[in-house]
């Protein structure tokens, strides 16, 4: 599932479907969700680049390119019955942008009944969407595979969006820090969560050219702080404005074993 404006990072998916599906067929959803765009945020600049986009979906093995219209997805207008997130999508990207998350499982619960998939390719850049999504399909017994796929990243480290067009040359650069601050925690894992916190917060802290939201070392099981003897797998959760544009960004971490 994709709000089109495809890249690389998308590419990786689809190609991951494919060798998924094997003979299977491989449906590529492009839309651009009016549900989840709150009253400031950029729905009418969103980019949309639909030719392109199934040039590309092509390419990287896709059999189908499923465009739907808004009134198509949503033919009695905005839906009066919706999904929730729950507390699990109020923190984080759910405390930034309120009522986001509710739209997002919204369109992906109509879009996963309108195309029926085995199994349904998502990437580990949007960590708490992944995160809700899993949640979603477990809790509401839905029949589909939900399938994490690696951030894809520039040879710098920047992690691939589409929102990396907005950026000047001067933002792009200051956005580095984000990834220079994961990498950083990663390489303090050793030492423990609290040792991780340290070392990415420092990158942060004599960066310039952001507005930092939040850095967080999250439990994935239900995206809270994981605490300072966490076991298991965590999820070191980045966001900030380079410019006008907002990014996000994470790795997924392992702390010792699991009890």
């Amino acid at each position: 599932m994709t709000m089109g404006a495809l890249h690389e990072g998308h590419a990786a998916l689809i190609r991951a479907a494919r060798a998924y599906a094997g003979d299977g067929l491989v449906t590529v959803t492009v839309f651009v969700n009016p549900l989840q765009f709150g009253p400031n945020e950029d729905l009418d600049r969103y980019p949309r680049t639909l030719e392109a986009d199934v040039v590309l979906a092509q390419k990287a093995g896709a059999d189908h390119v499923f465009a739907p219209a808004t009134d198509e997805v949503y033919p009695g207008g905005r839906p009066q019955v919706r999904i929730t997130a729950g507390p699990m999508g109020e923190r984080y990207e759910g405390a930034s942008r309120p009522g986001h998350f509710d739209g997002m499982l919204t369109v992906v619960a109509k879009l996963l009944h309108l195309t029926r998939p085995a199994a349904a390719f998502f990437g580990q850049k949007d960590a708490q969407q992944l995160a809700l999504i899993r949640r979603m399909v477990t809790d509401l017994n839905f029949p589909v595979e939900i399938v994490a796929v690696p951030t894809v990243r520039e040879p710098d480290g920047l992690a691939l969006s589409s929102r990396n067009r907005y950026l000047s040359e001067w933002d792009r650069e200051h956005a580095l820090a984000l990834s220079r601050a994961l990498f950083a925690g990663r390489d303090a894992a050793g030492g423990g969560p609290d040792a991780v916190r340290r070392a990415a917060g420092h990158v942060l802290a004599t960066a310039d050219g952001l507005a930092v939201d939040y850095l967080a070392l999250i439990d994935p099981a239900d995206f809270t702080e994981a605490a300072p003897d966490h076991a298991g797998p965590a999820v070191l959760a980045v966001a900030a404005k380079a410019g006008t544009t907002r990014l996000i960004d994470n790795l997924p971490l392992e702390f010792g074993a699991a009890e």
